[in-house]
């Protein structure tokens, strides 16, 4: 994975609720277009260890222009992910807590998907109050508990 550090947006893993047992890992890469991402998502380690089975390949517009070493919080969080449609804005008072923030987009990049955000929130309540008021227009929200994963710098 280390060839892939030029372009690491974010990377961590997904967490059970009581934040022990890794359940999933989130990677944001910059790549050249949807082959390469498959490529880096099927050969990355923790898959193929089979830590876990399904694997989700989704174009990402950072919105926060910034990876998340440059995020000036916390080191833990919550990965959410609105599925369909196109959801609300973050609201503002929420802005500063967030890592790495973006529409999901099909492989050419034209039909808007989701939204995936990762932010440095208290605890689960936080986040679900968060998304209270961004729920509007998806078909679904995940929420899981999530942490910074290693190198870039």
């Amino acid at each position: 994975m280390d060839r892939y550090a030029d372009g690491m947006i974010a990377r961590g893993p997904t967490l059970t609720p009581d934040g022990e047992t890794p359940t999933g890992s989130v990677h944001i890469v910059d790549l050249p277009d949807a082959d390469a991402a498959r490529v880096f998502a099927f050969e990355e380690p923790n898959y193929l260890a089979g830590v876990y089975r399904e694997v989700l390949v989704r174009r990402f517009v950072n919105e926060l222009g910034r990876t998340m070493w440059e995020f000036p919080g916390g080191n833990a969080g919550f990965l959410i992910i609105g599925h369909g449609g196109t959801g609300d804005q973050v609201p503002s008072e929420y802005r500063e807590r967030l890592i790495a923030c973006g529409p999901l987009l099909s492989d050419d990049g034209i039909e808007r998907q989701g939204t995936a955000i990762l932010a440095d929130l208290p605890d689960l309540a936080a986040a679900e109050e968060m998304m209270s008021h961004s729920r509007a227009g998806y078909d679904r929200v995940e929420i899981h508990p999530w942490r910074f994963g290693g190198r870039p710098r």
